[in-house]
């Protein structure tokens, strides 16, 4: 139970933070189709900063001594490296979408076919390879929770909640959740996030009443792009063993999928990421999953081929958007080019 609650959250934190990219950007009035190019470019972006500061005498030696602090700064600093980069690259859509007027759906797309190729591109050119990973050593090692780390030896049992929350778990989770529930308090209990999302709603109106819905749309999709970026980092390092190739496994599109079932509401997207994390580690992990805790009856004796497991989560998807995007109600002006002489 410990591994499953473990796993599920490491497939749906990167999932939760990524949708609140897209309601940030949805509620401002602009559709980011280009969540999943933007994980990819904050996922190389952050691999590579970790990748460079390797060669810092400080961090390798914090990683030899095990030395938390320092390796913990290391990797809040790729965090931010990586929402910093992720926000710049949203700024293309924000350009094309508000002072072009372009479709938004297919500046979206466009990034999304950019992003991989963009990124190949470059870890040809600095690795020599088609994947761009650590330098030495491996996420695990480097950036996980240990037991050692608050002084417990091995052997000490810590109990459930220690093995399942605190031990082989990431610190980049749990500052993901933070960002999460101050974002979200930011979206709908202050006078920005107010602004933010009447130029979602009525952009005319907002703009009658000196809300500037120009500057209100780039705060949505810049914010936006700076989640989708973490959110690719995030996932690099807890599930890809911090490597980056040019993919996210579709989990910008998955993201899409937990904002729209979520209704674009923080509480009720929290609740659908844990239920499709549930699924991607279902798929993901099938083969480890004790169903009686003795180690044999595992998902993988039950018969049932291996494809369908890797497939659940996506069925999953087709699944619920069916009978939920009739009762969504998305804001009634996203997608729609603002113009300030229209009214």
């Amino acid at each position: 139970m410990s591994f499953l609650i473990q796993q599920t959250l490491l497939y749906a934190v990167p999932l939760m933070i990524v949708a609140l990219a897209g309601v940030f950007a949805e509620r401002s009035g602009i559709i980011n189709l280009a969540l999943e190019g933007i994980m990819i470019f904050g996922a190389f972006i952050g691999v590579l900063f970790v990748r460079s500061m390797q060669s810092f005498d400080v961090f390798t030696e914090a990683a030899r001594s095990g030395d938390w602090l320092t390796l913990q700064g290391l990797e809040l600093l790729a965090m931010l490296v990586s929402a910093l980069m992720g926000a710049v690259f949203s700024l293309l859509l924000s350009f094309a979408s508000i002072n072009l007027k372009a479709d938004q759906t297919v500046g979206g797309t466009a990034l999304n076919m950019m992003a991989p190729a963009l990124v190949l591109f470059l870890v040809r050119i600095l690795a020599n390879q088609n994947t761009l990973q650590m330098a030495t050593g491996d996420a695990a090692s480097w950036f996980m929770i240990k037991k050692s780390t608050f002084g417990i030896k091995k052997n000490v049992d810590i109990g459930f909640l220690g093995e399942t929350f605190i031990h082989k778990v990431y610190l980049a989770t749990y500052i993901c959740i933070l960002v999460f529930i101050i974002l979200s308090i930011i979206l709908y209990k202050t006078r920005f996030g107010l602004r933010l999302r009447s130029c979602g709603e009525n952009p005319q109106a907002a703009d009658s009443l000196g809300i500037n819905v120009y500057k209100m749309r780039y705060a949505g999709t810049t914010i936006s792009g700076a989640l989708a970026g973490m959110g690719g980092f995030v996932y690099s390092l807890t599930t890809a063993n911090c490597t980056a190739n040019g993919d996210v496994a579709g989990f910008g599109f998955l993201a899409l999928a937990v904002m729209i079932f979520g209704n674009w509401k923080p509480l009720n997207i929290a609740g659908a990421s844990l239920l499709f994390g549930l699924f991607k580690c279902i798929a993901a992990a099938y083969s480890s999953i004790d169903l009686n805790g003795d180690g044999i009856y595992t998902l993988a004796n039950l018969g049932i081929s291996s494809h369908l497991y890797r497939m659940l989560p996506y069925l999953v998807t087709l699944a619920v958007l069916a009978f939920t995007s009739k009762k969504s109600r998305a804001p009634k002006a996203e997608g729609i080019p603002y113009d300030k002489g229209s009214r």
